[in-house]
């Protein structure tokens, strides 16, 4: 159950960040706002880190990996806050649900995982509800659209290359190499659209920093109670604060094919982790 709790409340939470990066949006550059989030949420993880876990502040065993996989979720991030400044937010979110899809998709070439027709199948299922929510050639494709669907397929990298590192570096040490390697990126970025935040917009940018810290480390720890297989459906949980964010700060709602893609997206997540949820106890 604690498990449960620690892992719903990270991705419920999240759409919290969203929403703020979503408001700056309007009076500042995506950049700036993705800057932020790195820059405070490297500052919060830090600050733990030096607090409660000095020891695990050793060097990777993997740097190359490390560094991948920072570039590999600054671009997801990047591409998702542009998304959300265009798009409604369960939309953009409902398109990023392709992540555990393509997780599956491409395991078996990065981590020789065997993939079965039953999965294969949950895949196909869900590049169709990515699709109805786009529904290429009845409205136009934008940038904003497939900067939300990239957001999702490098999610999924994202999850293909923490689990090569799991076995090797620290969950903390890797939470705040991510942090620093995407600060470091952006960082040559930020420069040249950078526009002087009011006090309230600082305050903003460091609530979205410090979410994005929260929310890893509840993350973190709801893995140390419980199988990651067990827990990878509860991530469908953020679509609820995320349609209610939408809904009464917005004025945004999903229509009717975003809410039919959603399902079939979802749905094709609850099965492929079904499956290795079964495999992994069969495998024990």
């Amino acid at each position: 159950m604690k498990a449960i709790i620690l892992n719903a409340s990270a991705w419920m939470i999240v759409p919290v960040m969203d929403a703020f990066a979503k408001h700056l949006s309007g009076s500042m550059d995506v950049f700036q706002i993705v800057w932020a989030r790195y820059f405070f949420s490297a500052l919060f993880t830090l600050s733990i880190m030096l607090i409660f876990y000095r020891r695990t502040l050793v060097w990777s065993k993997n740097p190359k990996l490390q560094l991948i996989r920072g570039f590999v979720l600054a671009f997801s991030t990047l591409c998702f806050f542009y998304a959300i400044s265009i798009i409604s937010l369960p939309k953009a979110l409902t398109l990023a649900f392709v992540a555990p899809i393509t997780c599956t998709a491409f395991s078996p070439i990065f981590l020789n995982e065997k993939v079965g027709i039953r999965r294969w199948s949950a895949v196909l299922f869900g590049f169709l509800g990515a699709l109805i929510v786009i529904r290429p050639g009845f409205i136009e494709i934008n940038l904003a659209t497939l900067a939300a669907v990239s957001c999702g397929i490098c999610y999924g990298f994202y999850f293909i290359i923490t689990r090569k590192l799991s076995t090797s570096d620290n969950s903390f040490l890797t939470l705040l190499f991510t942090s620093l390697v995407g600060l470091s990126i952006i960082s040559l970025f930020t420069p040249s659209v950078w526009v002087k935040p009011s006090l309230t917009e600082w305050f903003l940018m460091a609530l979205i920093g410090l979410i994005a810290a929260i929310a890893h480390f509840f993350l973190i720890l709801s893995l140390k109670y419980a199988d990651a297989s067990r827990l990878a459906p509860l991530g469908y949980t953020e679509i609820i604060t995320n349609i209610l964010i939408s809904h009464y700060f917005f004025h945004e709602l999903p229509d009717n094919w975003t809410y039919l893609g959603l399902f079939i997206i979802v749905l094709s997540g609850l099965y492929i982790s079904r499956r290795e949820h079964l495999l992994t106890r069969t495998n024990k």
